[in-house]
């Protein structure tokens, strides 16, 4: 019997098995992004980018591609994107300032809270 594991989300675990799926530039970026701390920003914009491109925010148990798993999901979302990487970069470049923002609001909404 196969396994099969899927999360809520993209398991940040995957990067790495993402690198050679794209040409040069993907592959800088996934270098760049997989030994990263789990809090660095950078990396939670890869995540944010994985979750938007695959659909991870309204997959469910009884979804294809959960039953699929995570691996395969998210292999197929890259490999099968239709732009260039020049477009998933600078869709990662959305998401980082996505990221970068909220965690800004964060800061000052707490900084704000605790004086």
């Amino acid at each position: 019997m196969v396994e099969v594991k899927t999360e809520v989300l993209f398991p940040p675990s995957l990067i790495p098995e993402l690198r050679d799926l794209r040409g040069e530039r993907w592959q800088n970026l996934v270098d760049s992004v997989s030994d990263l701390a789990p809090e660095n920003p950078e990396r939670l914009a890869f995540i944010l980018l994985m979750v938007r491109l695959g659909g991870c925010a309204t997959c469910h148990a009884d979804a294809y591609w959960a039953m699929q798993g995570c691996q395969r999901c998210s292999s197929n979302t890259i490999s099968r994107f239709k732009g260039s990487d020049d477009e998933l970069l600078a869709r990662y470049q959305t998401a980082l300032l996505d990221v970068q923002e909220y965690l800004q609001k964060q800061a000052a909404h707490y900084s704000s809270a605790s004086v």
